[in-house]
């Protein structure tokens, strides 16, 4: 009887379909929202990622002058997250017993790397029995660009009497010791990398007056 009834009382019969749509809706709702909070978490998670490991390394570094010295980017104890700046370059960083990473990013006036500018790069180095400079350029490189120099050994360069050097970086062929920009416009990095020294367990006792200065000597209109 009790269904007779149910069907018997006006728009009955039309009252569980509707609410079997209510349940249904307001489930797909809940799951919707499940979805969407996991894809916006897993894309903000990249995101943050990506933004964490497309520069240098993010933690540890040594401020000297325009440079930073990196003595822990290649210690067991590294940070992940210069780790994995490490896995994303597919680069092998140097250890303490081996030597130590100085980069620059800024001039000596703090004023962005451009590749469109000049700058000269002289003095010495910190003592070391052999070292590299190397430019690179942020981003993408730029396609069709003819191979270039991209860096300098210790014992390729011309040096004065005294020992000390220059090394001109920028897009315009100079005498001397020259480095092609790797690119022809956007923001380039300078990396030294020393081999065999004595400062690779006391990068913090650094003084200004023992890495190179970079001035920048002017940029292309």
């Amino acid at each position: 009887m009790a269904p007779a009834a149910e069907a018997a009382r006006p728009g009955g019969g039309a009252a569980a379909p509707a609410g079997l749509l209510r349940r249904a809706w307001a489930k797909a709702s809940t799951v919707g929202l499940a979805l969407y909070a996991v894809a916006l978490g897993a894309g903000l998670g990249l995101a943050s990622a990506d933004w964490a490991t497309r520069g240098g390394y993010p933690f540890g570094g040594v401020a000297v002058g325009p440079w930073t010295a990196w003595p822990r980017a290649g210690s067991p104890s590294a940070d992940p997250y210069t780790r994995a700046v490490n896995a994303r370059r597919g680069e092998v960083p140097l250890a303490v017993g081996e030597g130590l990473l100085l980069t620059a990013s800024t001039d000596d006036s703090g004023r962005t790397l451009d590749a469109t500018c000049t700058y000269r790069l002289s003095g010495v180095t910190p003592p070391a029995r052999a070292w590299t400079l190397t430019v690179a350029g942020r981003g993408t490189p730029d396609p069709g660009r003819p191979p270039m120099r991209e860096g300098f050994t210790s014992t390729e360069i011309l040096r004065e009497a005294d020992g000390r050097f220059s090394i001109t970086v920028g897009p315009e062929v100079e005498p001397g010791n020259w480095l092609p920009s790797p690119r022809a416009t956007g923001p380039i990095r300078l990396a030294i990398r020393l081999y065999d020294t004595p400062v690779a367990a006391s990068a913090g006792s650094l003084d200004r007056e023992a890495v190179p200065a970079l001035t920048r000597l002017g940029c292309r209109s």
